[in-house]
Order: C-alpha cells, then sequence, then structure tokens
C-alpha cells in the first residue's frame, strides 16, 4: 500500500466521521487496488487473519452507509463493493453508472464512461436510485 492512497483513505474516513483504523484503512485500500467490485468472501481471503469477520463485516456497512463504498450483486447473488464517486454521501449514492458483470468469472466492474438516461418519472414517483446491469464477457473472458 502506497503512501498517497493511504493519507487519502484517512482523510475518507475523517470527513466522514469514521474512526481512522488498521483494519479500515486495509479494506479501504483491498477494494481500491481491484479493478472489479469485491467480495466480502474475497476480501477475508486476502485479508487472512489481520482482520476478523465481524470487523470487516462492520467495516463495509459503515463504508455502505456513509457512501465511500456501494454494493453491487454478481450473477450468483453475492453481494460486492466498488468505491463510490466523491459525489455520494450518506444521504444519497450516485453510483447510477453501468455495471458488467461477467457470465463466466463472475467479475462485476463499475463503467463510469457511460453516461445514463435521464429518467422522467410521473408525477408523485420519487426516484432515490438506478441500477443497470449489462451482461457477457470482460475482456480477461473475451
Amino acid at each position: 500500500m502506497t503512501q498517497l492512497p493511504h493519507l487519502r483513505f484517512e482523510k475518507i474516513l475523517r470527513e466522514n466521521k469514521l474512526k481512522v483504523t488498521q483494519p479500515r484503512l486495509q479494506v479501504l485500500a483491498m477494494v481500491a487496488e481491484k479493478k472489479a467490485a469485491i467480495s466480502q468472501p474475497e476480501l477475508e481471503k486476502k485479508l487472512g487473519s489481520s482482520i476478523d469477520r465481524v470487523t470487516l463485516y462492520r467495516a463495509l456497512s459503515a463504508f455502505e452507509e456513509k457512501g465511500i463504498l456501494h454494493k453491487i450483486f454478481d450473477l450468483q447473488g453475492t453481494a460486492t463493493y466498488a468505491l463510490c464517486s466523491n459525489s455520494c454521501t450518506h444521504q444519497h449514492h450516485h453510483d447510477q453508472h453501468l455495471h458488467f458483470l461477467c457470465e463466466r468469472c463472475n467479475n462485476v466492474f463499475c463503467l463510469d464512461e457511460f453516461v445514463l438516461p435521464q429518467i422522467n418519472l410521473p408525477a408523485g414517483y420519487t426516484l432515490n436510485s438506478v441500477h443497470v446491469h449489462a451482461i457477457g464477457l470482460c475482456p480477461s473472458c473475451s
């Protein structure tokens, strides 16, 4: 883990009024270093014995609640996590981008470069979030 991302994650935790702890910094670093979204079981495996399951679960929950991470379900229904954009907050996630699910390796990729169309709802409806999934083969599996 390089010094620069470490400081960035400390700043994110402080801005969200979360205690800066080594386990939280480790989780954020692991999520950030992977090109695809990462699941809790995969995080547990990569982190080994440095973080127990309960601490990891609480960190992921706190990060999702504060708008630091967003949750996407893969094709098997397993929750995976990816970093949110800087505009996400605890009040509202702005993760309205295309999620690409690879049907071979089961990785989930956030494709931020695709702009979703504006959704005009009838009067009385309130839009809280939009989830768009594309399913196919990622470059590694093609």
